[in-house]
């Protein structure tokens, strides 16, 4: 099975996604005139304004730490540590690099999501790639199989993806048996996901802004302590990427190419940028300015903060430490990320790794959960009585991943992410004239000083696209602000 795993990985991975992701999201950057660089600045204030929730859609602030809790998992802490030990140094510096590329692809995903969600059968919005597909695209066969992948990646597969690190972390810090730690995953990541998506959203607020400071803190200490070592980690980073390191030996070019695909893999997985997953937490948002590209902003500020800031973190720590010169024993994954801490803080550093990667994969696990039930709404066509199916199933995979191997899972997540970032890039890369139009609008009227705000009836070849009475509907009275 592994072997079989690996081959469609190399076929997906090597020969076809790399450059696919790669590709596009410099074509996006172009595009939109190297949009994460030139309006870095006003990622921040949107974000100032995007408290506000109304009755049919979670605040943009939420849809954020909601796609942040999916994004800032396993990836930034096991999957740092596995793109090192696979690709070497030189990975981190590609990571960087797909994450700054791939801000224009959320930017350009995150606008059309928002531009085409729906209302359920309860009121509530939904949206993503399948919508996009099934409304831009007028075609639902696409809909519904990317709904499908993403179902299996992020409903079941991930999950047991972040169940298994909790479990390999606190077998290592507590000597925890898994399947108690399992039983407990199970237990409250259920009480939470059957509360629905506001629920998701309200535990989100609340967890992911905290976890991610407390772990940054921790970060920079770590940093500060081996300081001295850090401009040398910073030049065998760059070093590695273009196979300067590994000159003298006469490797360079499998070098570079391991390091390359490994920090596209690990990044792609921790930032999700253009594999079509945030998409889903963005369209649920009621949008502050009221315009679909300000979540566009909002999402790319979330591929920023999960790699160039979590995940440089996390490398910083392992290769200053100088855990890898050494490693004791056959050691992979979170392991490592809590033998490199340790180095500094002592023991307790590893039951802080514990607990870190036990909220990162837990609000991961209902995040994930959160994108697989608007997928489902949209298989049932608006209607929710699949989702008690589907939650048991997720919750399901959550004890399967606590007990199983680690590889094979990763493999598996690998594969199944692949295919859904196939199928959404080739969506948004067909889209794309909608939303550079839309961002054209946006940024016009920032321009001339206004609050920007959509008017549907500007646009007669995509109102007969959008659902009737989504952005026809005059938004409550705004207070008098620029979003500068």
């Amino acid at each position: 099975m592994t072997d079989i795993i690996n081959t469609l990985n190399g076929l997906l991975w090597n020969h076809l996604l790399i450059y696919l992701l790669l590709g596009i999201g410099l074509y996006f950057t172009f595009r939109t005139g190297f949009i994460q660089f030139r309006h870095f600045g006003h990622m921040f204030s949107v974000l100032k304004h995007s408290k506000k929730s109304d009755k049919s859609g979670i605040s943009p602030f939420q849809a954020l730490c909601t796609s942040l809790a999916a994004r800032v998992g396993t990836g930034n802490l096991t999957g740092v540590a596995i793109a090192l030990t696979a690709g070497g140094p030189g990975a981190i510096f590609w990571m960087w690099v797909v994450a700054l590329i791939g801000m224009a692809t959320s930017f350009i995903e995150s606008t059309l999501a928002q531009l085409y969600k729906t209302r359920d059968d309860q009121g509530n919005y939904r949206g993503g790639p399948a919508y996009y597909m099934e409304r831009g695209l007028k075609a639902r066969w696409m809909g519904v199989l990317f709904s499908v992948f993403l179902i299996i990646a992020f409903g079941l597969v991930f999950n047991a993806v972040q169940a298994n690190s909790i479990a390999q972390a606190s077998k290592m810090a507590f000597g925890a048996d898994a399947g108690y730690v399992g039983a407990l995953l199970v237990v409250i990541c259920g009480v939470i996901i059957f509360g629905g998506l506001r629920s998701i959203a309200r535990v989100a607020e609340l967890v992911v802004p905290v976890m991610a400071v407390a772990y940054l803190i921790l970060a920079f200490w770590v940093m500060g302590h081996y300081a001295e070592r850090l401009p040398d980690v910073f030049m065998l980073i760059i070093k590695s990427a273009f196979g300067l390191q590994e000159a003298v030996s006469g490797a360079v070019g499998y070098g570079v190419a391991q390091a390359m695909i490994n920090g596209v893999q690990r990044g792609l997985f921790s930032n999700e940028a253009g594999m079509g997953s945030a998409p889903n937490a963005a369209a649920s948002a009621a949008p502050f300015p009221p315009h679909p590209v300000s979540q566009g902003y909002v999402q790319m500020l979330g591929v920023f903060m999960d790699t160039l800031v979590i995940c440089s973190a996390t490398a910083m720590i392992i290769l200053s430490s100088g855990v890898l010169d050494n490693p004791p024993g056959d050691i992979n994954g979170i392991e490592i990320t809590q033998l490199a801490l340790s180095s500094v803080v002592g023991s307790w550093g590893s039951t802080f790794v514990a607990v870190a990667i036990f909220f990162f994969a837990f609000t991961s696990i209902i995040a994930n959960y959160a994108y697989a039930e608007s997928n489902m709404v949209f298989l049932e066509h608006k209607h929710t009585k699949g989702l008690f199916v589907l939650r048991l199933a997720a919750l399901g995979m959550v004890m399967f991943g606590a007990l199983s191997e680690m590889p094979l899972v990763w493999k598996m997540a690998d594969f199944s992410m692949g295919l859904m970032a196939v199928t959404n890039l080739i969506a948004i890369l067909l889209l794309s004239g909608v939303a550079f139009k839309l961002a054209k609008d946006y940024n016009q009227q920032r321009k001339t000083g206004k609050l920007p705000q959509f008017d549907i009836n500007l646009y007669p070849e995509i109102r007969k696209q959008v659902e009737d009475g989504i952005w026809e509907e005059v938004p409550e009275p705004l207070v008098e602000q620029k979003v500068n």
